[in-house]
């Protein structure tokens, strides 16, 4: 059984790799906020487990072993956060650091039986898939707000990053998931977009902002 801190690496290297297959020592060192001596240390424990591909000098991979231990760690930490939305009243933001510490729990009972609770859900509460029992995930293919032009009517279902900040900011502006988007005008000079949504019209979003919303177009 792994360790939380091993955990803990196993996780920020599934993140890293997403997209791609290979991640190297600074990149995960500036993830985990600690020296490259550390993470070079650890990752050699972590190969000799049969978790992690490495070489010095050369760029860091799962294995397929380490893939699936990562996958279920995200899977543990994704539960939590729909099961304390969706079961408990908690806000979308309030729930990373709680899931933070229960996504290290050894119980596979625990969370298969809140998975059963919940119907099996298939996204968490920012709309993030959930690794099967076995590991697997399916990524949906959800596109950037700021890729679609005026007249498009789209649904917020997803985002690229769920940061409490971030979260709190979209709170402010009553954006949720399943919210139906209108786009009035998207502003060449600096990307900004004027959406209108539920009962809000002609709000404008920071490019910044419309490339993190993450939607299925409507019409």
């Amino acid at each position: 059984m792994a360790s939380q801190t091993e955990e803990n690496y196993l996780k920020a290297l599934y993140a890293l790799s997403a997209g791609k297959t290979d991640v190297n020592i600074s990149e995960l060192s500036a993830e985990l906020r600690v020296s490259k001596p550390t993470v070079n240390s650890m990752v050699k424990n972590l190969k000799r487990q049969d978790l992690v591909n490495y070489e010095r000098y050369k760029p860091l991979s799962l294995t397929e072993k380490g893939r699936k231990a990562a996958a279920l760690i995200v899977r543990k930490h994704r539960l939590t956060e729909m099961y304390l939305v969706e079961r408990m009243g908690f806000g979308w933001e309030e729930v990373h650091e709680i899931a933070e510490q229960l996504e290290h729990v050894n119980s596979p009972i625990f969370f298969e039986r809140m998975d059963e609770i919940m119907d099996h859900p298939l996204l968490d509460p920012h709309g993030s898939p959930i690794p099967d029992k076995h590991g697997n995930i399916s990524e949906p293919q959800f596109e950037s707000l700021s890729k679609f032009t005026s007249g498009r009517r789209v649904k917020l279902t997803a985002l690229t990053h769920s940061d409490a900040e971030f979260l709190k900011f979209l709170n402010s502006r009553d954006l949720s998931l399943g919210t139906e988007i209108l786009i009035i005008a998207t502003e060449s000079y600096d990307g900004s977009m004027v959406l209108s949504y539920k009962n809000h019209d002609a709000q404008t979003f920071t490019q910044a902002v419309c490339e993190r919303l993450l939607v299925e177009r409507i019409s």
